[in-house]
């Protein structure tokens, strides 16, 4: 069997998967998987090559039924390769999975690919110790691991309604399962978390806030222009989880690359045109926060671009419909994490800077310049390839 690495899609892949209750002895989970993903990973492990024989030409051709088919015909392998990676416990015991009838095949709005979704129901041995009662389903992923050489660093985000209780977890390699019942704080420490290493092991927003780091003259201005993007990108992730707005990432990614090289560009323009003075202020003004024209430009496209990476960062979580309101206040808890690696960094680098520019100010202009040139060059490659391929 030849198989193809899916194409990575922000965190690589994520699944989303909604946890519910219809019986008091039951659980039901609709999973949402990457198609092309799932064919190979199915195919590969259970050694179901006719599978992948005939679902791949389906996924290729765009052909909905014909992929719908390949799922339904081969619903063993899925339900074996499923229920290996993905468990709902209840008092220590596993829960028994079937795999419902309803199978369907649909495009993800934001990414522009497949999604199958499959049900399963859980049934769950009843018991009413006290203790068991205590602590809830536990619910664990492990969907898609790096050993299978496909995707790296897969990411599962569940929403449930269970136990009396609603709310949302994410599940990585590094944290595979959690309580119905866990506390508030685990909850939003994971997604605190998922949004630090997206901000850390994402090099576009990173080189983003590079670019905004050296164009700025004063503290202030960047503290505020980090602050200003957070609120734009969160505004759009929020829009997004409400089902509010959707855009193709055939569109967003590009634009991201575009804002990159723009916001590079902008300083190297400046330094161009005032050389010597690029650091200038305008000294009577009496706006707020104490920003002259040039300050108040600049976060006016500082939020229109945060905007534009908000929809990638609701594309790279997966999201394509409205969720639950324990979700958006997650997303914010996501956000914050984002907020915080930002500052973080801001407070590091950019008292260097200025005192390289106290200290040796032809020195400083041709370093950040340099920066700039590289951060402007590296937008502009991947805006380039993202609009060709």
């Amino acid at each position: 069997m030849t198989c193809q690495p899916a194409q990575a899609h922000g965190f690589t892949t994520v699944t989303y998967v909604d946890v519910t209750a219809p019986r008091a002895d039951h659980v039901r989970a609709e999973l949402g998987l990457e198609y092309d993903l799932m064919l190979v990973s199915v195919a590969d492990t259970q050694g179901d090559d006719p599978f992948y024989q005939q679902g791949q030409p389906a996924w290729e051709d765009a052909d909905y039924p014909g992929m719908e088919q390949a799922i339904a015909d081969h619903r063993d392998s899925l339900l074996a390769y499923v229920t290996q990676r993905f468990s709902v416990t209840y008092g220590g015991h596993d829960c028994t999975a079937t795999l419902e009838p309803d199978l369907s095949v649909a495009l993800n709005q934001d990414q522009g690919v497949p999604y199958a979704t499959i049900t399963l129901d859980y049934a769950c041995p009843h018991d009413e110790d006290a203790e068991v009662l205590r602590q809830g389903h536990v619910i664990g992923s492990s969907l898609f691991p790096d050993s299978e050489g496909y995707v790296r660093d897969a990411k599962t985000i569940v929403t449930y309604e269970l136990d009396d209780r609603t709310g949302s977890a994410a599940l990585d390699a590094s944290n595979e399962s959690f309580s119905t019942k866990q506390s508030w704080e685990r909850r939003f420490w994971e997604f605190y978390r998922l949004g630090v290493e997206h901000l850390l092991t994402g090099l576009d927003h990173l080189l983003f806030l590079t670019a905004l780091i050296v164009g700025s003259r004063r503290l202030r201005e960047v503290v505020l222009a980090a602050s200003m993007f957070t609120l734009a990108h969160s505004t759009t992730l929020v829009l997004a989880a409400f089902g509010l707005v959707h855009v193709s990432s055939g569109i967003v990614e590009p634009l991201i690359a575009l804002s990159i090289a723009a916001t590079a560009a902008w300083y190297l323009w400046l330094l161009w045109r005032r050389r010597d003075r690029v650091l200038d202020l305008d000294t009577t003004s009496t706006s707020h926060f104490a920003l002259d024209r040039a300050g108040w430009s600049r976060l006016a496209v500082v939020f229109c671009f945060g905007l534009v990476h908000g929809l990638g960062f609701a594309g790279a979580l997966g999201i394509d419909y409205a969720w639950s309101w324990s979700l958006l206040w997650s997303l914010v808890v996501f956000n914050v994490g984002i907020e915080t690696v930002q500052l973080a960094l801001i407070a590091v680098v950019f008292p260097i800077l200025v005192l390289l520019r106290r200290t040796a100010p032809g020195l400083a202009r041709w370093l950040t310049g340099l920066v700039a040139v590289g951060v402007s060059i590296a937008g502009l490659v991947w805006f380039f390839q993202r609009i060709l391929g």
